[in-house]
This record gives C-alpha cells, structure tokens and sequence, in this order.
C-alpha cells in the first residue's frame, strides 16, 4: 500500500471555542476533523470546575500548507487572549487523496 506524508494538526482548546475552531479550520482548508472532549494540567493549571467549562481536541490531517495556515490564524487570533495550544506532527496516510 502507498502513504502519503501529511500534517497531524493538533489543537487542544477551551471548549466554548469548538464551533468557531471549527468553522476557522474548514475555512482556511481543512477537509475533515476529529473532535473529542480533552483533560490536562497546563501553564494555566487544571480546569477548578465543569462550570469553567472543559477542553476541547481537535484534530487535523491536511497538507503542510493548509497546516501551516491553521497554524499562523492560531497564533493570531486565539494564542494572545485564550488557554490554546497547538502542534503538528507529520504522519503518513492511505487515501491521501482525500486530503488534498
């Protein structure tokens, strides 16, 4: 079978951001996603409460310029202002054309 490399976007954010995450990734190229509820300590510490609201985990598998792209809006809108962190990772995929 033949891979392909691609970008593994990882996006691990405040939940109350999913549907604008996601309306930003799609915009800015991405295919598809996967999201998922997410748990942790960060700089900003644990969450004290469900009434803070959870995290988010979504998930992105495109090219390296629609990643960097994601990446670059990350950075400029949510990095600045909200608990948001993001990493790639190059990952080899079969259909991959379902991702250009």
């Amino acid at each position: 079978m033949q891979t392909v490399p691609l970008k593994l976007v990882t996006i691990i954010a405040e939940a109350f951001l999913e549907e604008k995450l996601v309306r930003e990734v799609k915009k800015l190229g991405a295919s598809g996603y996967t999201l998922s509820p997410a748990r942790g300590e960060g700089s900003r510490g644990v969450r004290a409460s469900e009434w803070e609201g959870g995290n988010v985990r979504l998930e992105v598998v495109a090219s390296p310029q629609v990643a960097e792209r994601i990446l670059e809006r990350l950075a400029e809108v949510y990095f600045p202002s909200y608990a948001v962190i993001a990493f790639t990772q190059t990952v080899e995929v079969l259909r991959g054309e379902k991702y250009t």
